[in-house]
């Protein structure tokens, strides 16, 4: 994994908003409808080529396929994997609305429907590989698009145990360190295979901080953080032999625009996080609830030889963050840890789900991370001063 050396690296947190021809051929698929799969083959070829040349002329050095060919980050084991047959009648849990009006009127302004969630898995047999062409694929498309690209570096996301656990149930495994186990035997091979392909790989895990609100919000603290470090324990299984240096492990909240207001503190599990064995830390913090994290890194340290990549722009409003305000946050954060230790990155992906519209205007999307890139380079020039770069 690439370093920031004489400037400050920038990133994005992998997917991407797909193209509309591509998304109803995704949908046709996901919901056992009619399509040309040969059709489907090539359009996400193309798409991912285009994608990542356009990330590279907007100036983003460590880039990612979009997942463009996944239906969403989490459920795409349901296209490539045996034993997730079922569909789960309640994918979205959590405790009681703290806001009931809020969520009432926002469910009924929502232009989501079952069609555009997408079909959510349930886990209903032993789990094995089923479509492994489709990783394959994944790795051929982005390689291919990198020889075609100038750039730094090339990352691919894959999902962690405990997201697939935190958002798709079993009724075959007898418990859940028995179902996590299972989870993580199977995508190891899938993690190997991106770094055996000289990619990073990045792992995500959106569960760590989550499932605190949406599945365990009603056990006690301590228990809650013995599941976290079952959930942790399985993934560093799952990652046994990999290089850490060619790992990033991503957190976050939820992707989503909400009140975020019972967020677990980042300050609270931070140290489970730098547990698992990953060479580089990508964690959310430029949304109007986690801004002020930064000053967690003031009281933990950042382990010898890792790297944080910190979220500086918002991906849940079309706002265009302002490039000083970019800077700022990473000069801020680089002078506690360590410039070179430090990559700039999103909050979140801008395409968390292939068939719900994307939440920030793809337009408005490459403009947040023209103004990413730019602070990036403000951020550069304070850093390393005389620099020419």
């Amino acid at each position: 994994m690439q370093r920031s050396a004489d400037r400050l690296l920038t990133t994005h947190v992998g997917s991407l908003p797909r193209p509309d021809d591509l998304r109803e051929l995704l949908l046709a698929r996901d919901q056992g409808l009619p399509y040309d799969a040969e059709l489907l083959e090539g359009r996400v070829a193309q798409a991912v080529s285009d994608v990542v040349a356009a990330q590279a002329r907007v100036g983003i050095d460590v880039v990612a396929d979009g997942e463009l060919g996944k239906n969403s980050f989490t459920n795409y084991i349901r296209d490539r994997l045996s034993g997730f047959e079922g569909v789960n009648p309640n994918p979205y849990p959590g405790p009681p609305e703290a806001f009931p009006d809020y969520a009432r009127d926002t469910a009924r302004q929502s232009p989501f429907s079952p069609a555009t969630r997408g079909t959510p898995p349930l886990n209903v047999g032993p789990i094995g590989w089923k479509r492994r062409d489709q990783l394959d694929a994944d790795i051929a498309n982005l390689k291919a698009a990198l020889s075609r690209t100038d750039v730094i570096e090339a990352f691919m996301p894959a999902v962690a145990p405990g997201q697939v656990l935190f958002t798709v149930p079993t009724t075959y495994y007898r418990s859940d360190e028995e179902y996590l186990y299972a989870v993580a035997e199977v995508l190891r091979d899938e993690y190997r295979a991106i770094v055996d392909a000289g990619l990073v790989l990045q792992v995500d895990s959106p569960d760590t901080p989550m499932m605190r609100n949406r599945q365990l919000w009603d056990v006690p603290w301590e228990d809650y953080r013995r599941h976290l470090r079952m959930r942790i324990d399985a993934l560093n299984f799952a990652l046994q032999g990999l290089p850490p240096e060619q790992v990033r492990f991503h957190v976050c909240w939820g992707n989503f625009e909400g009140p975020h207001q019972n967020d677990v503190p980042l300050a609270d599990i931070v140290d489970l996080v730098l547990m698992v064995d990953a060479g580089a830390y990508s964690i959310e913090g430029a949304n109007h609830r986690h801004a002020h994290e930064w000053e967690v890194w003031q009281q933990v340290r950042l382990p010898e030889g890792k790297i944080l990549i910190p979220g500086v722009i918002d991906t849940v409003s079309n706002f265009v963050d302002h490039p000083r305000l970019v800077a700022q946050r990473l000069v801020r954060l680089a002078r506690i840890v360590g410039r070179e230790n430090v990559i700039a990155a999103p909050d979140c992906g801008f395409g968390t789900f292939a068939f719900r519209p994307p939440r920030v205007h793809p337009e408005v999307m490459w403009a947040k991370f023209a103004a990413m890139v730019e602070g990036a380079r403000l951020a550069s020039a304070e850093l390393w001063p005389g620099s020419t770069r």
